[in-house]
């Protein structure tokens, strides 16, 4: 199940690039909180924390416990979304969703195969996934950090289907039972080019006849005079 980490963090005040920038001079990462019943909040947390929280994390969904500086009770929320920066990878800003304990959440996990199928193993062939992720809806404290699945026992032409895996409890799947999530297909038999036969190359064309052993060439012919006008 998703591990619940405790984070502190504080109301920022200002907003902006130039309150951003100042922040990322101080070690600070811009971030928010919204959902539930409250109006969407601006917080800054230690970049520090953030980091060292992600590092640790299990998986994609993080259940975290905030702490809110001038709030008597913490507020328990997810991770939502994760901006980093496209050049050094940095955390530039992060996203919390506010939940309740009680409440049912939707959340996707991935969905990670376990083994070798014996048909790649043994016979040369190809595991596809076509799904990566599971849409499911359970409880916080039920939320899984990713679900498993063992594909060792597929042979050639073999598929598991969304209705085929074990889900943990509590958890239900938002997404069609029908659709395959794992196939072993057949080996890519891949054809000889053919090649091309090269065209015969034809001889000189000889003009004229061969002439038999022993024969004279003709003498060219003399044109006769044209007749002196009387």
């Amino acid at each position: 199940m998703a591990k619940q980490v405790k984070l502190k963090a504080e109301p920022r005040a200002s907003v902006g690039r130039s309150a951003v920038r100042k922040l990322k001079a101080r070690g600070v990462i811009p971030a928010i909180i919204y959902g539930g019943k409250d109006k969407p909040q601006p917080l800054q947390v230690s970049a520090r924390d953030i980091n060292a929280m992600m590092s640790h994390a299990s998986g994609e969904n993080v259940l975290v416990e905030l702490e809110i500086a001038g709030e008597k009770s913490n507020r328990t929320a997810l991770v939502q979304e994760v901006q980093h920066s496209p050049v050094r990878g940095d955390i530039l800003h992060i996203d919390f969703h506010a939940i309740s304990m009680d409440e049912t959440i939707q959340a996707e996990v991935p969905l990670e195969p376990i083994g070798v199928p014996n048909g790649v193993k043994n016979f040369g062939g190809l595991l596809e996934q076509s799904l990566r992720a599971l849409a499911i809806e359970c409880l916080p404290r039920d939320l899984p950090d990713r679900i498993t699945v063992d594909v060792s026992q597929l042979n050639i032409g073999d598929s598991i289907h969304l209705r085929q895996i074990q889900l943990p409890s509590g958890v239900t799947s938002k997404v069609p039972p029908d659709l395959t999530a794992f196939s072993v297909l057949a080996p890519t038999v891949e054809e000889e080019p053919v090649v091309a036969e090269a065209p015969a190359v034809a001889g000189p064309e000889v003009i004229g006849e061969k002439k038999e052993e022993g024969e004279t060439a003709a003498a060219p012919a003399i044109p006769k005079e044209k007749e002196q006008k009387k």
